[in-house]
């Protein structure tokens, strides 16, 4: 299936950790024009050469998301080099502390990952949506976790802020659907990546006396499915949403975690 998403203009954030590599590159092996924000510039440097090599144009900008005047300059910019805003991806994101309870997590702390993870979304959000108004046309997908849809014991902060996400999402798509403008949620499980391979796997085998292969076993039978989501399962979410083969589909959550969070 053709999503129809060559020449159109693609912000994403945080293009360069995590998730953002895999995102990234699947829209530009679609054809798509890219404006590639994060506050590393030489990270988003490097990753722009791939996306040229891999169909699409990129723009990188010096971006932190956490500040307004700085969101704002990226979607002029993005504007100016591109002529529109067509879609935002929302990948940018901190994993806050892990395996804190509430009452051992400092307040720096919470407040850190809500910046990040909800006020950057919002941020970002705020910058492009008169601009799609304008033009009465605009995809926003903003990448949460099913800890924002289940909770987590040791992961407070970041469930907050995603479960807060999900409040931005729904409200926004209400407020800019008579514009012709989705917004929806995408909420990755644990994802075979680097720290998936690097941190988890060695617990587990450590933990319960696991070898690598037993390790994996082990995680992937907590989903319905019973196999690991890989970046490739995420990225193919946020081209679906961000595609007009989605257009009815507007202020969801899609988990893209085997069926963990309906377990």
């Amino acid at each position: 299936m053709d999503l129809g998403l060559r020449g159109k203009v693609v912000v994403i954030t945080g293009p360069a950790k995590g998730l953002g590599p895999a995102i990234t590159l699947a829209f530009a092996k679609e054809g798509c024009k890219l404006v590639l924000a994060s506050r590393d510039l030489d990270a988003i440097e490097a990753i722009a050469m791939k996306t040229e090599g891999n169909g699409g144009l990129a723009l990188p900008v010096r971006c932190d998301i956490t500040k307004p005047a700085e969101t704002d300059r990226m979607a002029e910019l993005a504007v100016q080099h591109f002529g529109q805003i067509d879609a935002l991806i929302n990948v940018a994101s901190d994993t806050g502390p892990i395996g804190d309870a509430t009452w051992n997590t400092s307040p720096d702390e919470f407040e850190h990952t809500m910046q990040v993870n909800l006020l950057g979304c919002f941020n970002t959000m705020r910058a492009v949506l008169p601009r799609m108004i304008a033009r009465r046309y605009g995809k926003i997908v903003n990448v949460g976790g099913t800890y924002g849809m289940r909770a987590r014991a040791g992961r407070m902060a970041y469930s907050a802020s995603k479960w807060g996400l999900r409040g931005v999402t729904k409200s926004a798509a209400i407020e800019a659907g008579p514009h012709n403008i989705n917004v929806n949620f995408v909420a990755p499980g644990m994802v075979d990546d680097e720290r998936f391979r690097k941190k988890w796997i060695p617990d587990a085998m450590t933990k319960f006396g696991l070898d690598e292969a037993q390790a994996e076993v082990r995680h992937a039978e907590e989903y319905a499915l019973r196999r690991i989501t890989t970046v490739t399962d995420v990225a193919n979410a946020c081209l679906f949403l961000a595609s007009d083969v989605s257009r009815q589909i507007t202020g969801v959550d899609l988990p893209v975690d085997g069926g963990w969070a309906a377990l």
